[in-house]
């Protein structure tokens, strides 16, 4: 799940030819990473699941309110599990519909 308007290149599997390596290190040396997802906690209930191929078991996940709504529930709001491409984020139950988060997978 890439940002709209974004564009990422990846390697073929067997490699690529010394300039397309070079492209792609260099963006990664200048932070372009496919590593960022946004996120809009569920309206009445207490849990939120994000399906993102990039998840793994092993993963970290970090995130970042983007909305005012979504900083006051940051302090309650957490990673509550991690699964193979998908994770849960575990939050007050709220009506609210605009508790919108940015986040970040590592490994």
């Amino acid at each position: 799940m890439a940002r709209k308007g974004v564009n990422y290149r990846k390697l073929p599997e067997p490699g690529g030819t010394a300039r397309s390596v070079a492209q792609v290190v260099n963006a990664l040396v200048d932070g372009k990473m496919n590593v960022k997802g946004s996120l809009t906690l569920t309206a009445s209930t207490t849990t939120t699941t994000i399906t993102d191929y990039r998840v793994g078991t092993n993963s970290a996940i970090f995130l970042m309110p983007t909305t005012a709504n979504a900083a006051a529930a940051a302090g309650t709001t957490y990673v509550s599990a991690i699964g193979q491409n998908d994770f849960t984020v575990t939050h007050a139950n709220n009506a609210q519909t605009d508790r919108d988060f940015d986040y970040v997978v590592l490994g």
